[in-house]
């Protein structure tokens, strides 16, 4: 089924590109429909085509290393998947599924080569859009693995969070237990040495009364804060995990270097052992 021009319009990598050149696009790229559960694309297929959702929803999987599925992404209305199997010709590394009766724009390889022997400024416009999409996903990773975890958690919180934290960091502490002891033995005499004349006498049933008061309102705000220090903890894990992660593909990308170097070293050996 063709495209109409104006649906590109909601296409994020297409959205530099005047009427003309959408046109043209539109001329080639099909708008295809998807049944409920019906498979787009699986992995291993030849990645000549990439789609954009126009409706619907779809889900993009890929199978670890225990052979289970693992959801990878739900693109939403306007955003492209199987986008970089396309440019690069290579087979597709993930499977696509409509999730429900969905539509989407088939585009094919030959599609971007057409537009771009016609409209060349075309490809400008959509490096652009790219070149938008990189910066932006390099500036998140670079605030995520940069975040100072103290600061991010004093910053969001709020009044009551902060209250919470301040009297369960108050209450555990022996200065909070030497104050409320000597207030303790301090009321508990004084009512005994006052006797009959006493406003609390044994067994200090008002005093009981307080207590219980007091434990009452406690309980609760030190659980505001252990939920506070669980979300700490989540928050400081999440962060490891994004720098571990970049870690290791440094690591990767130093050991590929290192064969690269090592693969040289022998040739330049080889070379040597030739010549003498």
């Amino acid at each position: 089924m063709p495209c109409d021009a104006a649906v590109l319009k909601q296409v994020s990598l297409f959205a530099l590109l005047d009427d003309e050149e959408r046109a043209v696009l539109a001329s080639q790229v099909e708008l295809k429909k998807f049944a409920p559960r019906q498979r787009i694309y699986k992995i291993g297929d030849e990645g000549g085509q990439a789609y954009v959702v126009v409706s619907g929803a779809v889900q993009l999987t890929t199978v670890d290393e225990d052979q289970q599925d693992v959801v990878l992404n739900e693109p939403a209305q306007g955003e492209f998947f199987g986008l970089a199997s396309m440019l690069e010709g290579t087979a597709h590394q993930t499977s696509a599924t409509a999730l429900e009766e969905s539509e989407c724009i088939e585009v094919d390889r030959r599609d971007i080569e057409v537009l771009l022997h016609s409209k060349p400024m075309a490809g400008i416009d959509m490096l652009t859009v790219l070149g938008r999409h990189i910066h932006a996903a390099q500036n998140l990773v670079r605030l995520r693995s940069m975040r100072n975890v103290n600061e991010v958690i004093e910053r969001e919180a709020t009044w009551g969070e902060r209250t919470s934290d301040a009297v369960a960091h108050f209450g555990g502490s022996w200065y909070f237990i030497s104050i409320f002891g000597l207030v303790l033995a301090a009321y508990t005499l004084t009512n005994v040495q006052l006797g009959r004349s006493a406003w609390d006498p044994y067994p200090f049933i008002l005093l009981n009364l307080f207590l219980s008061m007091i434990a009452a309102i406690q309980a609760p705000i030190i659980m505001m804060s252990q939920n506070r220090q669980d979300y700490k903890d989540r928050l400081r894990s999440e962060l490891d995990f994004d720098v571990n992660r970049r870690a290791e593909m440094e690591i990767r990308d130093l050991a590929r270097k290192l064969n690269v170097l090592v693969d040289k070293v022998g040739d330049i050996e080889e070379h040597l052992r030739v010549k003498l």
